[in-house]
């Protein structure tokens, strides 16, 4: 069935190992080019992303995104 997609929403985060200590956890940018190339070798495509900073223990920020991905029904 061509042309008909499966679509996947993932939330990539760093530790809060980082903002814990730092007071803010930014995305490393290699460990995310893993991540997004792991997903491309299973068939997962970007179709858009947004980035996403949450407050966390009231004090530190979190960097992430919400990553929006498709590939074609197996």
């Amino acid at each position: 069935m061509r042309g008909h997609y499966e679509y996947k929403a993932v939330l990539y985060r760093e530790g809060m190992l980082g903002s814990l200590l730092l007071g803010q956890s930014k995305i490393d940018p290699v460990r995310f080019s893993d991540f997004l190339n792991h997903q491309a070798r299973e068939g997962w495509e970007v179709v858009t992303m947004e980035k996403d900073i949450r407050r966390m223990l009231l004090f530190w920020k979190r960097e992430g995104y919400v990553v929006i991905l498709k590939r074609e029904r197996r």
